[in-house]
Formats: structure tokens, sequence, C-alpha cells
């Protein structure tokens, strides 16, 4: 069975956040610019806009990892 990513039950820091689901996407080899944007665009407003990119990113990986 293929891993699946949420933010939920992760650690509620913003930087454990952002490295949680970073490590998600290096696991499933997305590329260092992928990731950076990612992180640039969590980062770039508040704290409930990094919940709701960190969320969508992870729905992204789930999907993506369905596909394969």
């Amino acid at each position: 069975m293929k891993e699946t990513y949420t933010i939920v039950g992760v650690d509620g820091n913003a930087f454990a956040v952002i490295g949680y689901v970073r490590n998600a996407m290096k696991r499933c080899k997305k590329s260092k610019e992928e990731i950076d944007a990612y992180s640039k665009d969590a980062m770039s407003s508040d704290y409930n806009h990094l919940l709701c990119v960190s969320e969508e990113m992870c729905e992204k990986l789930n999907n993506e990892n369905l596909d394969k």
C-alpha cells in the first residue's frame, strides 16, 4: 500500500508542518524547485494560509500516489 500524507496529527508548529510536507515531497521525488516553491508559498502569508497550502500539497501527493 502506498503511503498517504496528511497534516492531521502533525505538531502544530509552523516549522514542523513545513518540515513534514517537505519530507513527504522528497519521498515522492519532487524536485528541489517544487519543494522550494511550496515552502515559499506556505510562508507567504498567515498561519491559516500555511495550513491550507500544506494540506493541499498532501492531497496532491496522495492523488499522485494513487495514479502510480
